[in-house]
């Protein structure tokens, strides 16, 4: 089974440097590893991250892209087309455990049917104010054994840790319509893919998401996205109805509620100013998930 990690990545070149070193830890060596980025600048000092692992035996490549993570994103799938079985696909922030990509071999060796995996958080920083590298590798160092924990059956996975199976993925590609940061694209993509077979959360695989807030998508943009997006994927019946719902309801809310006392890494004031936005658009039909690299 050949297994690859992609990792895309915009504007955080020291994250991504760490995280892509943490990847010589791995028991099961990756058949290569490839970082997919927009410019030099995202990848200073990834030249000598590369020497590093190819001691370890692990090739590092970089390739670069049209900004955007659906762009990003198929850019690695079309520069991996018959040469992976399995793509792991890795935010620039994300840490695997050690064992991460043996557990993943052995599992979708066991369960042909399954076409894709999410691992367990050990901690999302996404949901608060970010963890810092040296959080995270505590974090990997100090988990418990997994032995015991039990696997659940998904509807779709989260973006930071998917590990999809190739021969599942044929004419599929990250929707280029919802642009820059993506919001909800691997809800989009994954809703598809498990069409074709089975998405499990498997607890074996284990890892932190940092949730470095660097080079994320600015608040009225977001907020735009927060919208427009979920009414998108609802119209091409690829998001569960529930989550969309959830998600329409969930955010405007929070925006409002929390413009009181923001938190000081939130664009709450921006956020909801996009809401907004996007609620006109849709009243007036323009609503359109592109609309967001005109706002500035």
């Amino acid at each position: 089974m050949r297994i690859f990690v992609v990792i895309p990545t915009l504007g955080r070149p020291a994250v991504v440097a760490e995280t892509v070193r943490f990847l010589a830890r791995q028991t099961r060596k990756p058949d290569g590893v490839l970082v997919v980025a927009v410019k030099p600048a995202d990848v200073e000092g990834m030249a000598q991250v590369a020497e590093e692992l190819a001691q370890t035996q692990i090739r590092v490549d970089v390739e670069f892209s049209v900004k955007g993570l659906c762009r990003q994103r198929n850019h690695a799938l079309r520069a991996l087309n018959g040469q992976a079985d399995v793509i792991c696909m890795f935010d620039d922030d994300y840490f695997a455990a050690p064992d991460f990509l043996e557990q993943a071999e052995a599992y979708l060796a066991a369960n042909p049917t399954v076409v894709g995996l999410n691992g367990k958080l050990l901690a999302d920083g996404a949901r608060g104010s970010g963890l810092d590298v040296e959080q995270g590798r505590r974090l990997i160092d100090e988990r418990e054994p997994s032995a015991n924990l039990e696997d659940g059956k998904l509807e779709a996975l989260y973006g930071c840790n998917m590990v999809l199976r190739c021969s599942a993925m044929d004419g599929l590609a990250f929707d280029e319509n919802l642009p820059l940061y993506g919001w909800q694209e691997d809800i989009d993509f994954t809703f598809q893919l498990g069409r074709r077979g089975r998405l499990v959360k498997v607890a074996k695989l284990q890892g932190v998401h940092l949730g470095v807030r660097s080079g994320k998508t600015p608040g009225k943009q977001l907020g735009y996205s927060q919208i427009a997006n979920p009414i998108y994927l609802l119209r091409k019946r690829t998001i569960p109805r529930k989550l969309a719902m959830k998600l329409l309801f969930k955010n405007p809310v929070a925006n409002i509620v929390k413009l009181v006392a923001p938190e000081p890494h939130i664009d709450r004031v921006g956020r909801l100013q996009g809401n907004l936005l996007a609620l006109v658009d849709m009243i007036s039909g323009r609503l359109d998930p592109r609309r967001i690299e005109q706002l500035v």
